[in-house]
């Protein structure tokens, strides 16, 4: 139970629900015990008085009916009312932990998810918050329920006949013990199922997300074969826990069975003594066992409920109390103007121990524009994250209008930048909302202007729906230019005072890459621009060049001043001039 007191809170939040809940189901139970005594009563009149005194034997067992009548429907309308605060209680409490699970996912750092596979990460705020929902719902409802009228039952049932109250609850260790023994295996079976399921999940998500790639290379079949196996070892997993779950029933109703005897039998031999006053005893003590029939098996189904919500809960709270490596050390807005400065930075991938800069320095003016060229793994997108922060600086400090990065707050920090990532990501939705992701007050007349300076507009208007064209899953619908000048739309719209653009024109052609640069050079004029690219068409109008090798910077300049001398621009610009050339 130690996981589960993590959900404490929710239980305080709503605990007017939850004690409105409780205060139904007390009097639910009062009121069910009004039953047996009443029968126990009309057995008790028609032994006595069916022959002496018919006529008040039959007003008397009809009074007790309208009793049982009434009784019974004001507590069925309490069980409903109970059902009603509780188990909707319980669906608040998942609303709230879904929605922390998701916001504590926003918050965890670029490392975080590296480590993590998408479909673990689903599957914990789908599969094992749904667990958890039926530990705060139905197992604390019949948890109350058990408990009450165990309580309130043993009570009536002492009051009566103490002997035959033991008799009565003999059985009970036995129970008591077989629960424990069997909770124990549900919960380490609950365990490996639901890890389980999280592989099965996250193999799920890789093969449609990379379905394209597997037919490509015919791999179909092995996808399948490897699929099946482990739908296989998650059908054993969970074979063995419904096994184990399957105990619960058989062993309830023999335990209940045994009660009965020994009511009957005990009862019995208490009436022949003249130790019980009348026959009535032994039916009231009857339906008082069978009364408990529900709550003593229901026990086998929330203590397995519990068991599997622990371990679920347990899922959650490993990721629930990872800390973000990237902390927010200030509530404070920022204004961004958007001077950049490097001084020695250089930093290190925990997961690879690459070291990708290694003191690295620079400095962008606010208005400026920085190009950053250099071999494939120089460390070129490396500068671009750790200006937005989503990694911090191994060694070195970064300034952003000389003020340390980490004194930043970080919503301002990213609000007041525009990012095209190298892999253009787009989300399942129309072409307007993936380009109004970066303004989501943007009027149409926006989103086409910008559609048009990314030089994308003629081929959306060529689609059938134009802009309200569906993209399926990550922008498949797009080709990767298309993709690529849809994510430099989505930049451009956001009018940030600084904007990154990681290699963004690689899949354009090159009449295409130089309107967009042009457009680009007008919209720039007031921010602060750093492009990473291979091409030197991409870098040569920059106000400064850098050249990146191994995570050092090895050149920088102009470009007049970088092809006045021997070395990597100046290769490249010739080798680069030469291919247009021939082209």
């Amino acid at each position: 139970m130690k996981e589960l007191k993590y959900l404490n809170k929710y239980f305080i939040k709503y605990k007017y629900r939850f004690f409105l809940g409780l205060l139904f189901t007390i009097l639910a139970q009062i009121f069910s015990l009004y039953t047996p005594e009443y029968i126990g009563n009309s057995i008790n009149t028609i032994q006595e008085f069916a022959k002496t005194n018919p006529a008040f034997a039959r007003k008397e067992l009809l009074y007790n009916i309208l009793i049982i009548l009434a009784t019974t429907i004001i507590a069925g309308l309490l069980t409903f009312l109970m059902r009603q605060t509780l188990i909707v209680m319980s669906r608040h409490i998942e609303f709230d932990l879904k929605n922390e699970v998701y916001n504590h996912y926003q918050k965890l750092s670029q490392s975080f998810y590296k480590r993590n596979r998408t479909g673990d990460l689903m599957n914990r705020i789908s599969e094992d918050v749904s667990k958890v929902r039926m530990y705060v719902g139905p197992a604390v409802m019949y948890s109350l329920n058990t408990f009450i009228r165990f309580g309130v039952v043993i009570v009536y049932m002492y009051n009566i006949s103490p002997k035959l109250t033991l008799y009565s609850l003999l059985p009970l260790p036995l129970l008591s013990y077989s629960i424990f023994k069997i909770s124990a295996q549900i919960h380490k079976k609950s365990s490996l199922y639901q890890q389980n399921l999280s592989t099965l999940s996250s193999f799920a998500q890789e093969f449609f997300s990379g379905i394209r790639v597997v037919k490509a290379y015919a791999l179909e079949n092995n996808k399948a074969k490897e699929f099946s196996e482990l739908t296989q070892e998650s059908k054993n997993k969970n074979l063995s826990l419904a096994k184990t779950h399957s105990y619960f029933g058989p062993l309830m109703i023999l335990l209940i069975g045994l009660s009965n005897l020994v009511v009957i039998y005990a009862g019995g031999m208490m009436y022949i003594n003249g130790n019980i006053p009348n026959i009535g005893t032994i039916a009231q003590f009857i339906l008082y066992i069978n009364m408990l029939t529900w709550p003593v098996a229901s026990l086998g189904w929330v203590s397995s409920m519990i068991q599997e919500a622990e371990a679920s809960q347990k899922r959650l709270n490993e990721f629930l109390n990872t800390e973000s490596d990237i902390q927010n050390f200030t509530t404070q807005k920022s204004h961004i103007d958007g001077k950049i400065s490097f001084n020695n930075v250089s930093f290190t991938y925990d997961d690879t121990n690459i070291e990708a800069l290694k003191n690295v320095s620079f400095e962008v003016e606010k208005g400026k524009t920085l190009a950053i060229l250099g071999k494939t793994g120089s460390g070129k997108s490396t500068i671009l994250t750790l200006i937005s922060r989503l990694y911090d600086t191994t060694t070195g400090e970064i300034l952003i209008d000389d003020i340390s990065i980490k004194k930043l707050n970080i919503n301002d920090l990213r609000d007041s930048i525009a990012v095209v990532p190298q892999d253009a990501f787009l989300f399942s939705d129309s072409i307007k909302n993936n380009i109004k992701f970066g303004k989501e007050n943007a009027t149409d007349e926006e989103i086409v202007e910008v559609a048009k300076k990314a030089a994308v507009h003629d081929n959306i208007i060529n689609f059938s729906q134009g802009y309200d064209t569906i993209l399926g899953e990550r922008g498949i619908t797009l080709s990767g230019g298309q993709k690529q000048r849809v994510s430099i739309a989505r930049a451009f719209i956001k009018e940030a005072p600084v904007l990154l653009l990681d290699d963004c024109l690689s899949a354009v052609d090159t009449e295409t890459e130089e309107q967009i640069l042009n457009n680009l050079m007008q919209l720039s004029q007031q921010k602060t621009t750093i492009i990473v690219s291979h091409r030197v068409s991409s870098a040569k109008n920059a106000d400064k060049i850098i050249i990146l090798d191994e995570g050092k910077i090895i050149q920088q300049g102009s470009h007049n001043q970088l092809i006045e001398v021997e070395g990597y621009y100046k290769e490249l610009y010739n080798k680069q001039l030469l291919e247009k050339e021939i082209y």
